[in-house]
């Protein structure tokens, strides 16, 4: 079954087979463990979503008075390290008050999409009669 979109360098997933032929298991699993580093920290998401939504930087302080709950230290260690990471872009004015601002990379934003991505996966699959099934070729006791 191929998917509406196919990406680039991955293979194709056949209805009855799932190859992953000429990838490495234990490169693949050290990938999952930087991949969930990154976006499983508390407010990643929280940061990154709403910056899919609009093509224009966000302030620094629009994340503070959207993010309730976050503490100014979680989200600036937060912000940081998505910056570090080639996620997000930091542009930082010297003017009084300061004005800092943010948005997505290209890497950022694909990262975004594919987020998105597994949230519609998660929809469709939750909404099926027997979710937890994934395939005809699963047997759920």
């Amino acid at each position: 079954m191929e998917t509406k979109r196919r990406r680039e360098g991955l293979p194709i997933i056949h209805e009855k087979s799932c190859s992953f032929e000429g990838y490495d298991a234990t490169s693949l699993m050290a990938e999952t463990a930087k991949l969930r580093k990154l976006i499983t920290k508390r407010g990643t998401l929280e940061i990154l979503i709403p910056l899919c939504c609009t093509t224009n930087p966000v302030r620094y302080m629009k994340f503070r008075q959207t993010l309730k709950g976050f503490s100014s230290k979680t989200l600036a260690i937060r912000l940081k390290e998505l910056q570090k990471s080639g996620v997000l872009e930091r542009q930082a004015y010297n003017e009084i008050p300061p004005r800092v601002e943010y948005r997505l990379t290209n890497k950022g934003q694909e990262l975004v999409e594919s987020v998105i991505d597994l949230l519609l996966w998660m929809r469709k699959w939750s909404n099926q009669k027997n979710s937890t099934a994934f395939s005809k070729n699963v047997v759920v006791h």
